[in-house]
């Protein structure tokens, strides 16, 4: 018997964010994940050392890495649809974890436990804070795709840009750890690879 849960995994290269906007360079679900996965390790670890934290990166990443996969199944909800209503995004949650339930079935018995744990932590509780992490990188990689958009010239991504940022920086306030990077690291983002390796 054969299983089709990595070969569902693997069609997270098929499924195009922003889709109800004209893009100057499309942006898949696979590019947004590992990104956001990124961008949580660095979150975590920044906690970890600047303000001693004891935060689990590793957990965090991982869930990161996974943090959309439901959408292999759903497609890729856009976020003013998404959170309009409280009923729509009540809605939606029920569908994403029925969908993560089904991509779970496709694993054989032995893995479902394991990678369960990723999608449906037991110690969810004590993840409460790099849960917020991982959201908050999903909104930085928002940001950082929005501010793309616009060096492109495209127009398009100006008011998401405004609004995303503003929501990082609202974020920022109860998150050090986004604070720090937004100062120490967001404004390398746009640089050429030259500007970027000049020593």
């Amino acid at each position: 018997m054969s299983y089709s849960y990595f070969a569902l995994l693997s069609r997270m290269k098929y499924i195009n964010r922003w889709a109800l906007m004209r893009n100057a360079r499309e942006e898949n679900l696979s590019e947004h994940c590992l990104e956001v996965a990124i961008l949580t390790h660095a979150l975590c670890v920044i906690g970890n050392k600047k303000w001693n934290k004891n935060l689990s990166v590793e957990k965090a990443v991982l869930r990161a890495l996974y943090h959309d996969a439901a959408e292999i199944l759903t497609g890729d909800m856009p976020t003013p649809v998404k959170y309009r209503k409280e009923e729509l995004k009540t809605a939606y949650k029920k569908v994403e974890k029925e969908a993560e339930e089904r991509l779970l079935s496709t694993l054989p018995q032995y893995l479902t436990e394991e990678f369960g744990k990723v999608f449906f932590p037991e110690d969810y509780a004590t993840l409460t804070y790099e849960n917020k992490l991982i959201k908050a990188a999903d909104k930085l990689s928002a940001l950082i795709k929005c501010e793309e958009e616009l060096r492109a010239g495209n127009q398009e991504f100006s008011t998401a840009a405004m609004s995303t940022r503003k929501k990082v920086e609202e974020m920022a306030e109860e998150l050090p750890e986004l604070k720090c990077f937004m100062e120490d690291f967001l404004p390398e983002y746009g640089k050429t690879l030259d500007e970027l390796t000049e020593e």
